[in-house]
């Protein structure tokens, strides 16, 4: 299935008889994105023409095709779509063109620092931002209309509210996959710790980390999180969040919750409200950056038409779009503040023109998170770490603080010893 994917434009991928200005985008399989390329292929004015290769949308299906095709040094790939965890890996294989002068000022003009810190390896810019997101603290103010600032404040309330016979589970991405790591990385940045070091060179994990753990299991063993925790992803934790009768009262979650929570038409959207990620103890919340970087090819042989594209792809109406359109928070700063809207989005037949301001009503938090958040460790061999963090801390009411943390180093030290591009 993934296979017939690779086609776009009526042309299959690997085929070598492209036009000399033809730049190919290797991306996932996202709404906004036929409007972007086409936009930039009008201002190309023929100078060069973006044809967008269709990838599938899961992460690891994306990761797969591009990993065997750069392993083979295609030169039929010139942009490439990539999450903000796979940069290391990718430049370390060799396999990304550096970003450099003209080129790299125009990345770093108006760039938020954090999600810049996730194209950047080894001291060089390897990829451009395309977008970002941080997961935010939704919570109904009917149950608590002050929210709380931190974790321990959590979950003293939902306690409270427990024994009122409320709603008061707290709800997050506790199944076997990339979500559970996530929500252990925040955690132990919020406590004032790291997974790894700067470079990506060293396990960090200290009693910041054993305070983590013990967040986890306190809420499993007090039975504040929701009985199929082991089970939740994105959409299952805004689905048990969402019923009028829902017995949550919290949810970590993306902004996609606040569209989601009003589509569905839930009777929970009256009270929904949001705030930043609380944090733990005496240290401030620090959540874990999402999103997408764009980066060049180094088997492109069309790098310089390649390195305009993306910097059309990326500017700042495009991101703007993505935004509003699309659900995916942009990496500019200036856009948080601007207030213009658009056209309808394509396919909106209602004639609806929205602004950031309309699309975003949690936009000034996600601006306050993006300006503190932590970036998940960066090393090339992030794929290895996150399966072996996941196994670990699967499922959450089997973690036994001091022992998992001990688990924790050392699996995740050989993870960050191993060599090489894995499969």
């Amino acid at each position: 299935m993934a296979g017939s994917l690779l086609t776009a434009a009526g042309v299959v991928a690997g085929c070598s008889s492209e036009a000399d200005n033809v730049v190919t985008l290797y991306y996932a399989l996202e709404q906004y994105v036929p409007h972007i390329v086409a936009t930039c292929n009008e201002e190309a004015n023929g100078e060069y023409q973006i044809v967008h290769r269709q990838l599938p949308r899961d992460a690891d299906g994306q990761r797969e095709q591009m990993v065997r095709r750069l392993a083979a040094g295609d030169t039929d790939l010139d942009l490439l779509g990539l999450d903000v965890t796979w940069v290391p890996e990718f430049a370390e294989a060799k396999w990304l063109a550096e970003w450099t002068g003209e080129d790299k000022a125009s990345v770093e003009e108006d760039t938020l620092e954090v999600p810049l810190k996730t194209a950047t390896w080894d001291g060089k810019l390897y990829a451009a931002p395309m977008n970002t997101n941080v997961q935010l603290l939704w919570y109904d103010k009917s149950l608590t209309p002050e929210p709380p600032k931190t974790w321990e404040e959590m979950i003293e309330m939902s306690r409270d509210l427990k024994a009122q016979g409320k709603p008061y589970q707290i709800l997050y991405t506790g199944a076997q996959y990339e979500g559970l790591v996530v929500a252990f990385n925040s955690l132990v940045n919020s406590a004032g710790g790291q997974v790894l070091s700067d470079d990506g060179t060293e396990v960090t994990l200290d009693d910041k980390a054993r305070r983590a753990l013990e967040i986890m299991r306190q809420m499993v063993d007090e039975g504040l999180n929701s009985p199929s925790l082991s089970n939740a992803q994105e959409q299952q934790v805004v689905d048990s969040f969402s019923p009028g009768d829902s017995q949550a009262a919290f949810q970590i979650n993306w902004p996609f919750v606040y569209a989601a929570t009003r589509d569905a038409k839930s009777p929970r959207f009256e009270n929904l409200a949001w705030t930043t990620y609380p944090g733990v103890g005496d240290n401030p919340g620090r959540v874990t950056v999402g999103g997408f970087n764009i980066a060049v090819s180094a088997y492109s042989e069309k790098k310089d038409l390649a390195f305009k594209a993306a910097r059309c792809l990326r500017q700042a109406k495009n991101q703007k779009y993505a935004a509003i359109c699309g659900g995916v928070p942009p990496t500019l700063e200036s856009l948080y503040k601007d207030e213009e809207p658009i056209a309808p989005c394509d396919g909106d037949t209602s004639g609806k023109r929205q602004s950031m301001v309309d699309a975003y009503p949690m936009r000034d938090d996600i601006l306050k998170s993006l300006k503190t958040a932590a970036v998940r460790p960066l090393t090339p061999v992030y794929q290895n770490l996150s399966t072996v963090t996941s196994k670990i801390l699967s499922p959450p009411g089997s973690i036994d603080p001091q022992a998992t943390l001990e688990e924790l180093r050392e699996e995740l030290n050989n993870a960050v010893q191993s060599q090489g591009v894995l499969p």
